[in-house]
């Protein structure tokens, strides 16, 4: 005779597939909502980012056929002056942008943190600069600096100072671009913001027993517990300054007048494709962009694991 099965053991026999069943369905759940965005991930990004790899390679002039020329545009990037010219005006500014606007960020966070009644006003006028196009910011700048009838200058000369030429001195008008970039500050700050209240109660008021001086629970306590939102506020920043042009071709154009002082990485990549229409050149550039922002955000990765600190983590 054989052996039958209780109908308890039989229905714990089954458990484990209606949870791997269970699984799977979830899976597919989530990969059916996911699609849409894969689809556009590959379409707008991936497919375009493996042509730039193919044309930087290529002698490419929109009408005809892309050439096989291997190494040529990269050479011919290594002996275009406008590139490192334009190289060295966007490290200049990226160096000088960044760690300007993480203090301004934090600073303005540190405000808005103390702030009890309107601090919702006070987040939304913050974040409201950052959402006005980027055009529309550089001609509003352009008008506050005009050296004639610029308020910026009225102003200064009203308090007996001598205003510089913003626009027209070389030596001034890359720190007008920075100038510029500083303006919108709403992201940072709302990350900084929801770092800074995601702290806990108790380690803020256990500081505020055990130094009543504020500069220490601010660098004891404070950066030390949003070091992630820094970093993260960091490796935007970086990508984003290596990655200007809208305001520094309102200002300067193509050419980066005055003097090439606004002449920016991305104006000379913005000039090769759609000026003289040399593809392959331009995408050579892109490919070096790339892979130099990618070096730059590794290294920052690498080395924030010394500074970044995440809570629960033992070191």
């Amino acid at each position: 005779m054989g052996k039958s099965t209780p109908s308890g053991q039989a229905g714990a026999e089954t458990l484990p597939r209606r949870r791997r069943r269970a699984g799977r369905n979830e899976a597919r759940a989530g990969v059916l909502f996911a699609l849409p965005w894969m689809i556009g991930l590959a379409i707008f990004t991936a497919i375009p980012l493996v042509l730039t790899f193919y044309i930087a390679q290529a002698r490419f002039q929109i009408t005809g056929a892309p050439k096989w020329v291997g190494l040529q545009n990269y050479s011919a990037i290594w002996a275009d002056p406008a590139v490192w010219t334009s190289a060295q005006n966007t490290l200049m500014f990226a160096m000088i942008s960044v760690p300007i606007k993480l203090v301004l960020a934090l600073c303005l966070a540190l405000l808005l943190n103390r702030v009890t009644m309107l601090s919702g006003f006070y987040r939304t006028v913050f974040y409201l600069p950052f959402l006005m196009p980027a055009v529309a910011g550089s001609i509003v700048f352009i008008l506050l600096l005009n050296p004639v009838a610029g308020p910026v200058n009225m102003m200064l000369q009203a308090m007996g100072l001598s205003p510089p030429d913003w626009l027209l001195d070389p030596k001034a008008a890359l720190w007008t671009l920075i100038l510029l970039s500083l303006w919108p500050l709403g992201v940072e700050t709302l990350v900084f913001l929801g770092g800074l209240q995601n702290i806990p109660k108790d380690i803020s008021e256990a500081a505020d027993l055990d130094s009543p001086r504020g500069w220490h629970k601010l660098v004891w306590i404070t950066i030390p517990l949003i070091t992630p939102m820094i970093l993260f506020n960091l490796v935007t920043g970086i990508i984003y300054s290596f990655q200007v042009f809208t305001q520094a071709l309102v200002i300067g154009g193509t050419t980066g007048k005055p003097a090439e002082a606004t002449l920016m990485y991305m104006v000379v990549l913005y000039r090769a494709a759609f000026r003289y229409f040399n593809m392959g050149h331009a995408a050579a550039m892109a490919t070096v962009l790339f892979v130099v922002v990618l070096l730059l955000t590794l290294l920052i990765f690498r080395t924030a694991r010394s500074w970044v600190y995440y809570e629960g983590e033992s070191r």
